[in-house]
């Protein structure tokens, strides 16, 4: 397999901060005065933050405007990104032998930009990936392919020479069923991971160990 580019999702994916996300919903509505519903996680998984914003809004009943929640749920984690989230054991060393493999990369995600560059700097990573494409940037959350194909045309590549990465069910899906070869790196926050291994070409429990991969790859 000729890989043109390789695109990464950030959390969960590259990063350990899907406990973050994971709880952020609960701590927004609680500091707005409103009692999280029990489906409320599973609700939000797969919207964008601009989706979950509109979610909140009509489904609490909220007075604030979109733009004040978005920023309201921004600023509620900025602190993780800014001072204390670290990327997955593994993974500078595996971005190494991506960047000698002569394979452009490029991060997609539903967090911010701000929040993204902020950990990326901190922990001296953003030379590594050539841009950053966020669903609120181009409108369009994961459970549609837009954001995986804005990354792929930016490269020039098309789906036989692009490899997405992917921790989330609902994101491997949208990728798979669009046509791009997936790779599914583990993160605990998942649970759906036969679901996962039904669906993927290619799994990582971790990027220590990546010889596989690479083998996989080679053999394309």
């Amino acid at each position: 397999m000729k890989v043109k580019c390789a695109i990464f999702d950030f959390d969960g994916t590259l990063f350990n901060s899907m406990s973050i996300w994971d709880s952020v919903g609960e701590i927004y509505l609680r500091s707005v005065k409103k009692v999280p519903k029990p489906s409320m996680r599973e609700d939000v998984r797969a919207l964008s933050l601009y989706q979950s914003a509109c979610y909140f809004k009509q489904e609490y009943n909220l007075s604030f405007s979109i733009e004040k929640i978005m920023t309201d749920i921004n600023r509620t984690i900025e602190h993780f990104y800014i001072r204390e989230i670290l990327p997955k054991p593994g993974v500078i060393d595996f971005l190494k032998q991506m960047k000698k493999a002569e394979i452009p990369m490029c991060i997609t995600s539903a967090s911010a930009r701000y929040l993204i560059e902020a950990a990326l700097n901190r922990c001296e990573m953003k030379h590594y990936f050539e841009d950053i494409f966020t669903c609120d940037e181009v409108g369009h959350g994961k459970d549609e392919p837009f954001i995986f194909q804005k990354a792929m045309a930016h490269f020039g590549a098309d789906r036989s020479s692009a490899i997405v990465f992917e921790d989330a069910l609902y994101a491997i899906r949208t990728a798979k069923a669009d046509g791009f070869t997936v790779v599914a790196v583990f993160d605990e926050s998942e649970k759906r991971q036969s679901e996962i291994s039904e669906t993927v070409d290619f799994r990582i429990a971790n990027f220590e160990h990546t010889e596989k991969f690479w083998k996989f790859v080679s053999a394309e």
